[in-house]
């Protein structure tokens, strides 16, 4: 989760408040950054719920209910939508939350860990998703003739199940590595400072830095796979013509990578600061490390967002049968029925022009 990178740093306010040019903490603020930079942070972050629900939303119906779009790749992509759709739900607004109540967390304990762990579990299940839609890709076209065997709907949509088992599996001890706990004294307010965020025990033990180092590797053990099945898939689509492949074939092939190419380049983009982010928070050296972590955790957050608010946009722009899918449900849906409204009024028109409405006789 975004907010695992946000390091507390409490004290170091308390020391350095001209420095931060924070407003002093009451019952109702109490902002981890000054105003100037938080209020666009916070707008930034709006814009992206607005765009990423609506978008993934669309996605899920689209995939789900158009004709064209009935196939594997879909069945991924509208899981993938789902998990996105789920990251940001969960997620952003609590996310925000803590970037102006830091230490105010009234929400429970349970929260706070569901919290956590939904997000390292969504986060978890888009990498996969996207390792085995490449994998499923890779299979398609370099083994095109056993891939009609072993590449079927109900193959896939019981791997989908396994994807989200094993993210949920692996980031389930995330509910035990963080947690609500009591940080410094009584505040000005006269309340208590409580944070939602590692347990004392986790970073005392290690447990923290294991699991974050974990996580790491659920980002770089997938984006090498990612490399070596797009050079493989690149190699064959070159060597191949497409008299051999087929026109269509060759054609949906390349549409279908270059779609994939888009969607991984922008997933590394926007998760590598994410992952430097956590290192620097695991290891910080000084206060000035810690405060350049700050900061540099809050761009990485909005990235960790956008990559989730980003995926409907990049389908739009590298698939056509997406597009079409979308003018089909939006556009063509839209004009049939009014196409159907006008008939209907047309046809009420001309009967009562000629007086042959049912019930109704001429001369009434």
């Amino acid at each position: 989760m975004g907010s695992s990178n946000i390091s507390s740093l409490s004290a170091c306010q308390e020391q350095n408040t001209e420095a931060w040019m924070l407003p002093s903490c009451n019952e109702y603020l109490c902002p981890l950054l000054p105003l100037r930079l938080l209020i666009p942070v916070t707008a930034v972050c709006l814009a992206l719920l607005v765009l990423g629900v609506g978008g993934n939303v669309l996605t899920v119906v689209v995939t789900s209910y158009s004709r064209e779009l009935r196939n594997t790749t879909s069945l991924y992509l509208g899981s993938l939508a789902v998990s996105d759709l789920l990251l940001l739900l969960l997620g952003l607004p609590l996310d925000l939350y803590r970037l102006w109540r830091p230490d105010r967390w009234v929400l429970g304990t349970m929260l706070c860990q569901v919290w956590h762990w939904s997000g390292e579990a969504c986060a978890y299940c888009s990498i996969l998703h996207l390792t085995a839609l490449t994998a499923e890709r890779y299979i398609a076209i370099c083994f095109p003739l056993r891939a009609k065997l072993l590449v079927t709907q109900r193959r896939v949509k019981a791997l989908l199940l396994v994807l989200w088992t094993v993210a949920s599996l692996s980031a389930a001890p995330f509910l035990f590595l963080v947690g609500v706990q009591q940080v410094g004294n009584i505040s000005s307010d006269g309340g208590f400072r409580r944070e939602c965020g590692p347990t004392t025990y986790a970073q005392e033990t290690g447990l923290l830095g294991t699991m974050l180092g974990v996580t790491t590797l659920y980002f770089v053990l997938p984006c090498l796979c990612l490399y070596i099945l797009h050079g493989l898939i690149a190699r064959e689509l070159l060597r191949a013509s497409k008299a051999h492949l087929g026109g269509a074939s060759y054609r949906n092939h390349q549409q279908t990578l270059r779609m994939l190419v888009v969607l991984v380049l922008a997933f590394v983009i926007c998760w590598l600061p994410f992952h430097i982010g956590r290192m620097i928070y695991i290891n910080p050296t000084n206060s000035n490390m810690m405060y350049f972590s700050q900061y540099f955790n809050i761009f990485a957050l909005q990235l960790f967002y956008l990559s989730a608010s980003i995926n409907p946009i990049l389908y739009n722009f590298a698939s056509k049968k997406y597009r079409a899918a979308i003018y089909k449900l939006l556009v063509t849906t839209k004009s049939t029925e009014r196409a159907s409204t006008i008939t209907k009024e047309t046809l009420v028109w001309k009967a009562r022009t000629n007086h042959l409405l049912p019930g109704e006789t001429k001369g009434i």
